[in-house]
């Protein structure tokens, strides 16, 4: 999945899928808490990855990421494409209504759409993208 779309949510907390990311993110999929104030989108194939890893966690460990699971919401959009964000996750996302969907390979992020574009905006210099590049090994 790549790609970055705008889009809002409407006054009922829904939001569209958008068109290109449907097929990759099927019809249901799971949302919950992201990293950076964000929320990240899993298809059914990938959360069902992300559950047997945590399954095979010791319980020592597994509540590292409680959280992670307490907020999860399993999605199912309607006919038209739209999906309910419970009102617990748009608020930890500061999601009220433009917000950006982008793709991140296996899975994809919903952000308040003025939060990322300062993100983005912060990142996108020559320096920065330069060490990303060699951090990562490109």
């Amino acid at each position: 999945m790549f790609g970055k779309y705008n889009h809002t949510v409407d006054a009922k907390g829904r939001l569209f899928v958008p068109s290109k990311l449907r097929d990759e993110l099927g019809e249901v999929f799971y949302v919950t808490i992201g990293l950076d104030d964000c929320l990240s989108v899993y298809p059914t194939e990938k959360w069902d990855t992300i559950v047997q890893h945590y399954n095979a966690l010791p319980l020592s460990q597994a509540g590292k990421i409680r959280f992670f699971f307490a907020n999860v919401a399993r999605c199912e959009p309607d006919r038209q494409g739209r999906f309910l964000i419970p009102a617990e996750l748009r608020k930890y996302a500061g999601l009220t209504d433009e917000v950006t969907f982008i793709g991140q390979g296996d899975h994809a992020e919903i952000w308040n759409a003025e939060t990322y574009s300062r993100k983005e905006a912060a990142f996108l210099t020559p320096e920065n993208l330069t060490a990303a590049m060699e951090e990562l090994g490109f």
